[in-house]
């Protein structure tokens, strides 16, 4: 049972499993943003510019057909509800980066794979003798 949960752990902790995760998040939470815009703000004025000639006066029930205070709060809301989304992801991801990265050793520093011409200091591939750019015979290290 220990090996099954280690190996469910390393699989549900990789990297894109994560990333895969949170694009689904955001992506649900940025669906309701396009839905808000449009409902709110295109649908509306499309509706308008296609009847013209209709009376825009109240409806039946008293109210507009369309209320610019109410499209604009309810996509104000929609817009906060994605950057509260968005926040509390980043929250969660940046601790479980965190937690992961405890008892891990840091990394050695790798060897250079480039040095600088002396004469013309462009990078030259460590081993080289010659500079490929200005056919200076380099000194031996």
């Amino acid at each position: 049972m220990k090996k099954f949960i280690e190996e469910f752990k390393k699989f549900a902790l990789r990297g894109n499993v994560i990333d895969m995760a949170v694009g689904v998040i955001i992506g649900g939470a940025f669906t309701g943003v396009v839905n808000a815009v449009s409902n709110d703000f295109i649908k509306p004025l499309l509706s308008f510019v296609t009847s013209l000639g209709k009376d825009w006066g109240l409806m039946a029930d008293g109210a507009t057909p369309w209320s610019v205070s109410a499209a604009g709060a309810d996509f104000i809301t929609t817009i906060i509800n994605f950057l509260i989304t968005a926040f509390v992801l980043f929250m969660i991801i940046k601790a479980m980066n965190k937690l992961s990265s405890i008892g891990k050793k840091p990394e050695a520093p790798k060897a250079p794979t480039t040095k600088k011409c002396p004469y013309c200091l462009s990078e030259i591939p460590i081993e080289a003798t010659k500079c490929a750019h200005c056919t200076s015979e380099l000194p031996q290290a």
